[in-house]
């Protein structure tokens, strides 16, 4: 490691677009850093294939811009790379499961779930093998690497084979949403699902116990937001109208901040019946805006929620998932119970926290070299 200033080069690609997902952890990471008392005691270099408008003070931060149409693959192998090695940098970060390969400094890796490797079948046979590929190769590279549960961390060590000690569980934060104005059908209940549209997040099965749940009530609205992603791709717009409520369900790609802040204002209930996570992080912002949650009964979401979700199992039928939708739209009692436990929970999860752990992970990486 240098002396003097520490320089940091950081894949920043995600923060180009629709902030979603890692977009929104690295955010959150880069505001924290640069707001730090050290803070010029560092120098994090940015590198994006189009200019980043995220608001960074210029003292602390430098960015290059790789001009390309799409910051994928062949950039991050090309253009990154060749950039990269051009900078007198002390170490990398980089955010999102794969790194150029052959770096001449350190590299920390976050990897947040390897659900292409734990289940190939849910991806294109050309996504499957990227993914596969890269995230291995990056990993065994990695000094350290970086992701957001026990859970998580169990799996990378099962499907990567390398040291175990490298990897550092550090969960990221709640990002607080303020409740913002409220829609035209804010007088009618809302169920509500955000995040990207996958396969195994069970969307038609949400549909169709959503149908079950508005069956006997006065109508209830259905709000799924997320890029879709499906594979094999689901017709969700098809599902609603068989199920009979395509005119209760809104698909919406994308929700800006205030528009989210509407929605969990608004939502009577979250329902997010994923098979398999990382960490899952829309549940909690649910949670953080005093919105009972209804998840599987996985590992990871016991891991995360513990007793403040109401629990449904994998193998249960649209029916019975149904029951506490229906409960949390009656306004029951019994289907704000596990509300009691959401303040708890949320206490472990701070971004200050976040922000502090992974900027020593990367700084240990960096003493590494």
């Amino acid at each position: 490691m240098s002396a003097g200033v520490l320089r940091i080069g950081v894949d920043a690609r995600e923060l180009l677009g629709d902030a979603t997902g890692v977009g929104r952890y690295l955010a959150e990471l880069l505001k924290r850093w640069t707001a730090r008392a050290d803070a010029n005691d560092r120098r994090f270099v940015l590198f994006a294939p189009a200019a980043i408008t995220l608001p960074l003070p210029a003292g602390v931060v430098e960015t290059r811009v790789l001009s390309a149409p799409h910051g994928g693959t062949w950039w991050e192998q090309t253009a990154l790379r060749r950039a990269a090695a051009r900078e007198p940098l002390d170490v990398f970060f980089a955010p999102a499961y794969t790194a150029p390969l052959g770096l001449s400094v350190p590299l920390a890796l976050t990897i947040h779930d390897v659900s292409y490797l734990a289940h190939p079948e849910w991806f294109r046979p050309r996504e499957r093998w990227r993914r596969r590929w890269l995230t291995r190769r990056s990993a065994r590279t990695a000094a350290v690497v970086l992701t957001d549960s026990a859970f998580s961390r169990d799996e990378i060590a099962r499907h990567i084979p390398f040291d175990p000690a490298r990897i550092r569980v550090i969960p990221p934060g709640v990002t607080p949403r303020h409740r913002g104005p409220r829609t035209a059908d804010a007088s009618r209940p809302l169920v509500l699902f955000v995040g990207t549209l996958l396969n195994r997040r069970r969307l038609p099965q949400l549909i169709d116990a959503f149908a079950i749940a508005n069956a006997d009530l006065p109508p209830a609205r259905l709000a799924i937001v997320g890029a879709d992603r499906t594979w094999p791709a689901q017709d969700l717009r098809a599902a609603a109208e068989r199920a009979g409520v395509a005119g209760c369900v809104e698909l919406r790609r994308y929700a800006s901040d205030d528009e989210l802040a509407s929605l969990y204002g608004e939502a009577s209930v979250f329902v997010f019946l994923s098979e398999y996570e990382g960490f899952g992080l829309t549940p909690l912002e649910a949670l953080a805006a005093g919105v009972p949650i209804v998840v599987l009964d996985t590992p990871i979401a016991r891991e995360v929620y513990g007793p403040a979700a109401t629990y449904v199992r994998p193998d249960a039928p649209a029916r019975e998932i149904a029951e506490p939708i229906q409960a949390a739209l009656k306004g029951e009692p019994g289907a704000r119970q596990p509300l009691s436990a959401a303040s708890s929970i949320l206490a472990r999860y701070s971004w200050d926290d976040a922000a502090k752990r992974t900027l020593e992970a990367i700084e240990e990486a960096a003493r590494a070299r």
